[in-house]
């Protein structure tokens, strides 16, 4: 039943950190702040640097006071420890979290030595003075103590004068102890801070463990030495082969998107000349049929031809309006000298050879003149 209730409230509180982060998100993006430039151009001093304030007594601010705001000359002192190797985000959000726990906050970070993390926690990729230097350079930290103690003793709080330990509220199970922050929650001075989820120094060490060959070749590329890097003569060849490989490969890969590059264009144009072709072939095939078809305009200009060949050639027909030979006016008639007698009414001229006169008229002269 105990180990069920714990494993509920890890899941509580995992849901409330994974909430919180979200919400968190939510409102830095949504959020928008004026351009200034705040930055500071100093790193945080270190404890042992400054000077003792021995002369002003050591009392302890309470929650509600903190929460209603101290005076500028009594800014609420927040303790926050840790190992801070290969500093990142989730170290600077934790920082955050502690330096605006309260209106006026002054944050003291605590970073353990080299020799206790060895001892308690295992093997750090930085040592302690690349660890204080970091930490130093953190926007929100006001003061660091170098060779930070594990266990948080009532004398080192008095020195430090330190009025909250900021730290998230999972429970820290070491050295022999199943939580080292048990007695400072008991005794009113915690102040529970959020992990943010997906990002630790250990995720960041089994990254580069799970790559590590990638990592090796990366390095050796940029000038390092096998024997900086612990690789072996054999393993220092078979990285070089490697690459050379992957060299091969790349080009490989590059010539093919080319090749796939220009067999796309290739179709491309290959697809507008068709399309061209086809348009110009109909536009060739509709002229074509337009002038040589059925009913195109060479058979017209051939009808037309024949036409006026034919009216070229074939004689004029005399008006349908012409009068006939009857319809015409007699012409005037004349007797020849040797007729005696006068000739008989006009009629159409007899052509009998015994007759002894007949008439001329002048249209009859001017056909025999023809």
């Amino acid at each position: 039943m105990e180990a069920q209730s714990s494993s509920e409230m890890l899941l509580s509180r995992k849901r409330r950190r994974e909430a919180s982060n979200r919400e968190t998100e939510e409102g830095e993006r949504l959020g928008k702040i004026p351009r200034c430039t705040v930055g500071l151009k100093h790193p945080a001093p270190f404890a042992d640097e400054l000077e003792p304030a021995v002369n002003k007594p050591y009392v302890r601010v309470n929650m509600e006071e903190a929460k209603r705001g101290t005076h500028l000359d009594r800014p609420v002192r927040v303790y926050a420890d840790g190992i801070f190797d290969v500093f990142h985000s989730g170290h600077a959000r934790a920082l955050m979290q502690a330096k605006c726990l309260f209106p006026n906050t002054h944050l003291i970070v605590g970073v353990c030595s080299d020799d206790l993390t060895h001892k308690y926690k295992g093997f750090t990729v930085m040592n302690e003075d690349e660890r204080y230097d970091a930490i130093s350079h953190c926007r929100y930290v006001d003061e660091v103590v170098r060779n930070a103690p594990w266990t948080l003793t009532p004398e080192f709080l008095a020195k430090h004068r330190i009025d909250f330990v900021a730290h998230d509220d999972i429970p820290y199970s070491s050295a022999g102890s199943d939580d080292v922050y048990k007695h400072i929650k008991e005794a009113g001075m915690f102040a529970p801070t959020q992990r943010t989820e997906g990002i630790s120094t250990s995720d960041i060490i089994t990254r580069i463990v799970r790559d590590y060959d990638v990592y090796v070749r990366r390095n050796l590329q940029r000038g390092y030495t096998a024997k900086e890097l612990n690789v072996s003569f054999i393993n220092e060849k078979k990285y070089h082969l490697q690459e050379r490989v992957d060299k091969v490969k790349r080009k490989v890969r590059d010539v093919e998107e080319k090749s796939k590059e220009f067999v796309q264009k290739v179709e491309e144009k290959s697809i507008d000349l068709i399309q061209k072709w086809e348009e110009k072939s109909r536009e060739f095939i509709g002229n074509f049929l337009q002038m040589f078809g059925p009913e195109g305009a060479l058979k017209h200009m051939l009808k037309e031809g024949k036409g006026r060949m034919l009216q070229a050639i074939s004689p004029r027909q005399s008006p349908n309006s012409s009068p006939t030979r009857e319809e015409r006016s007699p012409s005037p008639t004349f007797r020849l000298p040797f007729f005696a007698k006068t000739s008989p009414p006009p009629s159409p001229p007899p052509h009998h050879s015994g007759a002894r006169g007949y008439l001329i008229s002048e249209d009859d002269d001017e056909e025999d003149e023809n």
